[in-house]
């Protein structure tokens, strides 16, 4: 029974990364790994909104190079557990653009558009939700300039804690 009189809203940002996933024919990949093609498309678009891969990385937990490499389309498969992470970032800054309040940031949303116009990427409003995670999918649309309805929030989710090793016995 939860005792809290305040109840964890079921939003993208406060669920838990483990619910389920929906069935996509075609979707598994050996080993239990995922398409990567939703992820990609989401995070290109994230880009347009200029959310580059550092800030991306933060908020998901992962490394920069984690999301370069889903980016660019070098990572064919996802794991279902970083699908879902990006899924629920995505949804929650969809229509969010990154903030620029310093000169880093400013410097780091120019890229991340920057990057989204060479590469030609979709923006989020242009994405079809219900194809995104069947292979193959592929946006009628290329980029186009996108505002969006507000300033994201910082998300920044706990870092994996490696154990070391002791040596000796």
């Amino acid at each position: 029974m939860n005792t809290n009189p305040r109840p964890i809203p079921d939003t993208p940002l406060h669920r838990p990364f483990g619910r389920p996933l929906s069935p996509v024919p075609g979707r598994s990949a050996p080993g239990g790994r995922l398409d990567a093609g939703g992820a990609r498309l989401r995070l290109r678009a994230l880009h347009v909104m200029g959310h580059g891969s550092p800030r991306l990385a933060r908020a998901l937990g992962v490394r920069k190079t984690t999301i370069q490499e889903l980016v660019s389309g070098r990572a064919r498969t996802v794991s279902p557990h970083l699908l879902d992470a990006i899924t629920d970032l995505y949804e929650a800054w969809w229509d969010k653009r990154a903030p620029e309040r310093t000169r880093a940031e400013r410097a780091a949303v120019a890229a991340a558009r920057r990057r989204a116009i060479a590469g030609d990427w979709c923006a989020p409003a242009a994405l079809d939700d219900d194809q995104l995670d069947i292979p193959g999918y592929r946006p009628r649309y290329g980029w186009k300039p996108a505002t969006g309805t507000g300033v994201a929030p910082d998300i920044r989710r706990p870092a994996r804690r490696h154990r070391r090793r002791r040596r000796g016995a």
